[in-house]
């Protein structure tokens, strides 16, 4: 991946914020709250699913997928 922006007729199923290099799910709380206030729009990315989100560098969110950043970090060990 080069880091530009791609197309696709598939909508994402998980969202990601550019510059914190985390994705997580569309409904995430923390997100929607982010949104809410006006921010994270513009970094907002999204993708097909969680290996393409880990294939360009992101991590999972903490708070909306616990288990899945729980296993990322163990795996940093």
């Amino acid at each position: 991946m080069d880091g530009g922006p791609y197309q696709s007729a598939v909508p994402g199923t998980l969202g990601g914020h550019r510059r914190t290099g985390v994705y997580g799910r569309l409904d995430c709380p923390t997100a929607l709250r982010a949104i809410a206030r006006g921010g994270y729009v513009k970094e907002r990315v999204f993708f097909l699913d969680e290996a393409t989100a880990w294939a360009a560098g992101y991590r999972p969110c903490a708070r909306c997928m616990t288990e899945d950043y729980l296993r990322w970090k163990a795996l940093r060990r």
